[in-house]
């Protein structure tokens, strides 16, 4: 556990606070849809505050900490990009207008705070309390690891969706969309829309992804802090990155795999501990800065590959 208290975690809170007032005030007044220099402008004010906050975890907790912090949010934000490519997915299938989006990803995004803290808390309470829980963790991050990188494409029917299916049953939607309204009054009638319908296929989505994500993060640290704040400064930045790679889904064609030898990673270091300590009777733990080599690494070669052969095939 790291030293930090109420103070550090009320400044965290005033920091992301922040954010999302300038998110939604100041850049959401001024861009319905951000265009992709915008985008790439907003994109880098995000990464650059998570790398601030992190100066800011260094002098509180030092090296050790920090390290955990920059290996989490890169893990984290590696996963959230792949995410964005359902996201789009979604929004094209009940035909969202990128004027919308923001606001439902705005949603998204407070939904994602409020999912991911409480999946950490539980994630990190199993673990402290249950040692064995993190072989459990290390096995499904290994197979869902090497189900991503085998799978050619993850086909997303919405329609199939437990939580809209449940939502249309307790609330009639409208066929059409009213505006940027989640609901609307018929009367005397409370209806939903199709933009609050899509809003809980994100959120649903999201719950699935953290699945992933949090043991991901939970292999690198088990302090709460670490793992929430760097969970939440990846998700911070979502709106701008999906703007910005909205329309980019072919270009990173080998993210996939990269992501897939992170998860397959991060598994076995998990793992680990266990292995080593029935096999040669000693208890052996990948260093964080070998981690951080590691993911780091993964998806950047995974990246410069897309690239190259992106430019390969355009010759």
């Amino acid at each position: 556990m790291t030293g930090v208290g109420l103070t550090e975690w009320a400044i965290f809170a005033a920091i992301i606070l922040g954010a999302l007032y300038i998110d939604l005030q100041v850049v959401g007044k001024k861009h319905q849809v951000l265009g992709r220099k915008d985008a790439l402008l907003w994109s880098f004010i995000w990464i650059s505050l998570a790398l601030s906050f992190n100066v800011l975890v260094y002098i509180w907790n030092g090296p050790k900490s920090a390290l955990e912090f920059t290996t989490g949010y890169i893990i984290e934000e590696s996963l959230s990009v792949d995410n964005l490519f359902v996201f789009i997915i979604i929004f094209s299938y009940f035909g969202v207008k990128g004027e919308y989006q923001r606001r439902v990803l705005f949603w998204g995004i407070i939904g994602a705070f409020v999912m991911r803290g409480a999946m950490i808390l539980l994630g990190v309470s199993l673990i402290q309390r249950f040692e064995w829980i993190s072989y459990i963790f290390g096995i499904f991050l290994v197979y869902t690891g090497i189900k991503i990188g085998t799978e050619n494409e993850v086909e997303i029917h919405p329609e199939d969706n437990v939580i809209v299916k449940y939502c249309r049953k307790l609330l009639p939607v409208t066929k059409d969309f009213h505006g940027s309204k989640f609901f609307i009054r018929d009367g005397a009638k409370l209806m939903a829309t199709p933009l609050f319908v899509s809003l809980l296929v994100i959120e649903s989505s999201d719950l699935l992804f953290a699945v992933d994500s949090v043991p991901a993060i939970l292999s690198i640290t088990t302090d709460p802090f670490i793992v929430y704040s760097s969970n939440v400064f990846a998700i911070l930045g979502l709106r701008s990155l999906y703007f910005l790679l909205a329309g980019m889904m072919e270009t990173f064609k080998y993210l996939k795999l990269g992501i897939s030898g992170v998860l397959v990673f991060v598994g076995a270091k998990m793992l680990l501990p266990s292995i080593t300590e029935l096999v040669f009777h000693q208890v052996y733990k990948i260093p964080t800065e070998i981690s951080l080599l590691v993911v780091a690494g993964t998806l950047g070669l995974s990246v410069i590959a897309s690239l190259a052969v992106k430019g390969k095939d355009a010759k």
